[in-house]
């Protein structure tokens, strides 16, 4: 994993976005001396949709079409 300056990745952006893309190598950028981000290839999503890759991660847990507080609750009824 290659350290760069935080200076030196400002000048070369360009050059080392399109290295980190071609060899999916990481890249830590420094703040004097200390790290402060970590650039990396992005993940490529194989869903059509963003919301396909939800599918499976909800349980659904009761009635989702009735109201959660009964109506004789309600403001609007009095």
């Amino acid at each position: 994993m290659e350290h760069i300056n935080a200076s030196d990745f400002k000048a070369r952006c360009l050059s080392i976005l399109d290295r980190v893309r071609a060899t999916g190598e990481r890249v830590v950028i420094l703040k004097r001396g200390q790290p402060v981000a970590e650039l990396g290839p992005a993940t490529q999503s194989l869903a059509r949709y963003p919301q396909l890759e939800l599918e499976g991660t909800v349980t659904v847990v009761g009635d989702i079409v009735d109201p959660v507080v009964p109506e004789d609750h309600w403001e609007s009824n009095r």
